[in-house]
């Protein structure tokens, strides 16, 4: 399977809110790659993310620490870890590998990798990758780009499709 969704935030709190749905339709296991330039709204994008898991503690950019784990008491689906992390000051994909993400979500764990296009080779397989572009006319809006390649979305892609409506562009593709 091959599929993409066009979505478009016109806030921050739009973004928030697509991320939120995303997260009903994820399971313990699923890593999310997020992408996107300076500014994009990947943070944000994981703010509204762990808003929907519960998450009552502010949800801040892992740059310098490359991993946040955040608890998640009831979360959907069984989630009971959140690991944000930001691999942009890796240089190396052993040291993607080193982190150890795609372990640590074995454990009812769901991870959210900003700067995700660096880990990809590593934890590409059966990823959601979300990426989004800041509009250079708009400040608020952004552009976001959901895909998923392989099975690990199949079964679950037509609910994300419906989760993710308010937001879909007339760019929707899918398989």
């Amino acid at each position: 399977m091959t599929a993409t969704l066009e979505l478009a935030s016109d806030s921050a709190e739009s973004t928030q809110a697509l991320a939120a749905a995303v997260a009903t339709r994820c399971v313990p296991g699923d890593v999310l790659l997020l992408s996107g330039d300076l500014g994009a709204g990947k943070t944000t994008f994981a703010q509204g993310f762990g808003r929907a898991l519960g998450i009552d503690e502010p949800v801040t950019s892992p740059t310098f620490t490359l991993v946040r784990q955040y608890e998640v008491a009831a979360g959907p689906g069984g989630i009971r870890v959140l690991l944000h992390a930001d691999v942009y000051r890796l240089e190396h994909l052993a040291e993607v590998a080193d982190l150890g993400l795609g372990q640590l979500v074995e454990d009812a764990g769901v991870a959210l990798v900003e700067w995700g296009e660096a880990a990809e080779p590593v934890l590409g397989a059966g990823a959601l990758r979300v990426r989004l572009k800041a509009d250079p006319d708009d400040d608020d809006r952004r552009t976001v780009a959901v895909s998923a390649e392989g099975t690990a979305w199949v079964g679950r892609w037509a609910e994300l499709e419906v989760v993710l409506a308010p937001w879909t562009t007339s760019g929707r593709a899918g398989s």
